[in-house]
Formats: structure tokens, C-alpha cells, sequence
């Protein structure tokens, strides 16, 4: 009988920062193997390194194709790239050798769901200074998986338990993403939050979108954009049947999603939709000084490919001690899983 447990990529993140970490602690967790075949994309001798510091006890196995895996929990399938230098390499430090090793990891990822040869993808951190000091002048994960899938139209959608958060616009100046929020762009988003939220099992989705401007313009007294844009979108969404209300103000939109009222909402630019979806999932610890939890999935919509992702960063301030939060990457891989599940059927 065939394994029915989908294949899921992870790529390792930048080797300076927690990613090793939070891959192998999440994979430390038995339950992860009773839903789905993980497999890392990286340097097995780092990740070999990680389990050490950890006191975990996992066995390594590197491969080199993904027919080699054995997935079964206690051993670390790791497709072996072999590209950190263990001398170069210093926790929390930025490097072209370290953004070279993270990009590879991702490129490889990407090409190996292009193939079919694993059924969804997850990242772990990287860090966009040593990305770029490597030559890759990408301004994140997102934009790397849109080049080398050659997709057009995408978007960031931030998922947790209760909040679901899509962005029209992301890694771009606040000015500039004022000048984006058309009505093409966001009748696009709005598509694409309505086909995740089936994905996710939500047969009915509810969704909402936010105003761009305070009070969602105040009827043009604080803007025009609500009337000459974002309005049109959501009368035309609805024309085609999506279940949609707004513009809502952007100060109690989120307020209402977490409590249940929607099962997504449309933020119009990356603080937008980033600050409250954080609010709800980051827990600070202000004794120790350190986020006692990280919870939240990034996840990019419009590819051909699944591609999920914790939303955090490299956390350069306490690699390699040992500390980090899982929490986001085990969500990740639970997404990655469902998502997966769902193009199964």
C-alpha cells in the first residue's frame, strides 16, 4: 500500500541565524511523522551540529535525492548540499558565504517541487543582507519563489489559528504602496484569500477587506483611494459571488477577525496586516528578554508550488544558544501538510 503522507521541504534558512534549530526541534516532535514525510534541504553536517547542541537524540542521514529518504522518526533525512564553511561560520553574524548557503537551499527547494519530487515546501528564516551580499538581490522569500516559478500574480497571506491576514502590497515604501492598491490588484487578492480559505477547509469563506486610509477614508474626507479603488473591487468581488464586506477602517477590521467575525481579511500594505497579525501571535518575555512564543505562517499564494513559512526572522541575536521557539514551524508544517492534503484531492 502506498504511503499517502505527503512529502514536505524544508529549507534550513540562513546558517547564522535559528534556522537549523527550529527545523530540528519541530522535527523532534513524533507527531509531524504520523502526518506527513519531512525532509531538510541544507547542510547535514550543521544539522548534525544543531542535534548535538540540542542534547536531541536523532540520527543525520544525508542524501542526495529524495528517493533516499527513509522518514521515520529519530533520523533527519537531510538533502545534503554541503555548503557552509563550519570555520567561516558565526552565529548571528551576516555573511555572503551564509546568504549564499540559505539561497541554495531555497533555489534547490523550489526546483524540487517544480519536479513533483516533494508536495509542499517550508522555509525557515533568511537573512536579506547576507542574501544580498552574496549577489542575490532578492527582497525576500516570496520574491525568490515568484522568479524561479515565473509567477506574475502572487501575495502574502499571514495565518494563524483565527487570523487570516493577505496583503496587497509588501516589500515596498509606504508611498509607493499607496500607488498600488488598484482596483485590479485587489480583486486579485481577494481571489486568492477566497481559494486559500477552501484550501484550508473553510467552505464558505468569510472575508474583509481594510481601507488604505484612517476611518477607510470617511467617505473621501481622508482620501479618495476607498472610492476610486477599493470599493469598486469589493462590488465586483461580490458580483462574482465572493462573500466580502469593507472597506472596513483599519483599526477595528482585525479586532473583529480574531474573534471569528471573518475567516480572512485583506491589509492593504505590509504594517497594515503584519503589526496586529504579530500583536496576536508574538509573546514577549520581558523577564529573560526573548519572545517566550512565535506563532504565525507566512504563506505565499498564486504559484504553482506550496510554499509556506514561519513568519519571523533570523533572530541573529540568540542563534545558536539553544532557545528559539519551534512554534512557527511546527504551524508552517501543518499548513504545508493541509495545503497539500487539499491539492490531493
Amino acid at each position: 500500500m502506498s504511503d499517502k503522507r505527503p512529502v514536505i521541504g524544508i529549507s534550513m534558512g540562513d546558517p547564522a541565524g535559528i534556522g537549523p534549530e527550529i527545523c530540528v526541534k519541530a522535527l523532534f516532535r513524533e507527531s509531524v511523522y504520523t502526518r506527513c514525510r519531512p525532509l531538510i534541504v541544507g547542510d547535514a553536517a550543521l544539522i548534525k551540529e544543531t542535534v548535538a547542541m540540542l542534547g536531541y537524540v536523532l540520527q543525520v542521514k544525508a542524501i542526495h535525492s529524495v528517493s533516499e529518504a527513509g522518514f521515520r522518526y529519530g533520523c533527519l533525512d537531510v538533502l545534503d548540499l554541503a555548503n557552509v564553511d563550519r570555520q567561516a561560520l558565526k552565529p548571528g553574524e551576516v555573511s555572503a558565504m551564509a546568504g549564499q548557503a540559505a539561497f541554495e537551499a531555497v533555489h534547490r527547494l523550489i526546483e524540487l517541487a517544480l519536479t513533483g519530487e516533494v508536495d509542499a515546501t517550508v522555509t525557515a528564516p533568511i537573512n536579506k543582507e547576507s542574501i544580498h551580499k552574496a549577489g542575490h538581490l532578492f527582497s525576500g522569500h516570496t520574491e525568490i519563489y515568484a522568479h524561479y516559478t515565473h509567477t506574475d500574480k502572487y501575495a502574502m497571506l499571514l495565518a494563524d489559528e483565527a487570523l487570516r491576514v493577505i496583503h496587497v502590497t509588501t516589500h515596498v515604501s509606504l508611498r509607493k504602496a499607496c500607488d498600488l492598491c488598484k482596483k485590479d490588484r485587489i480583486l486579485d487578492v481577494i481571489r486568492l484569500l477566497d481559494n486559500a480559505c477552501k484550501q484550508f477547509g473553510i467552505p464558505e469563506p468569510r472575508l474583509a477587506v481594510a481601507g488604505l486610509n484612517p476611518h477607510a477614508g470617511e467617505n473621501g474626507l481622508f482620501g479618495d483611494e476607498e472610492i476610486q479603488e477599493i470599493i469598486p473591487a469589493i462590488e465586483e468581488a461580490r458580483a462574482n459571488g465572493f462573500n466580502v464586506v469593507g472597506p472596513m477602517p483599519p483599526d477595528t477590521i482585525f479586532v473583529k477577525a480574531v474573534q471569528g467575525k471573518f475567516d480572512g481579511c485583506v491589509a492593504m500594505y505590509h504594517d497594515q496586516g503584519h503589526i496586529p497579525f504579530k500583536l496576536e501571535g508574538f509573546k514577549w518575555d520581558n523577564d529573560k528578554q526573548t519572545m517566550s512564543s512565535v506563532k504565525g505562517v507566512n504563506i505565499t499564494l498564486g504559484l504553482p508550488v506550496i510554499r509556506t513559512s514561519v513568519d519571523h526572522g533570523t533572530a541573529f541575536e540568540i542563534a545558536g544558544k539553544g532557545i528559539a521557539s519551534e512554534d512557527a514551524m511546527f504551524i508552517s508544517i501543518d499548513y504545508a501538510i493541509r495545503m497539500a492534503q487539499h491539492k490531493q484531492l
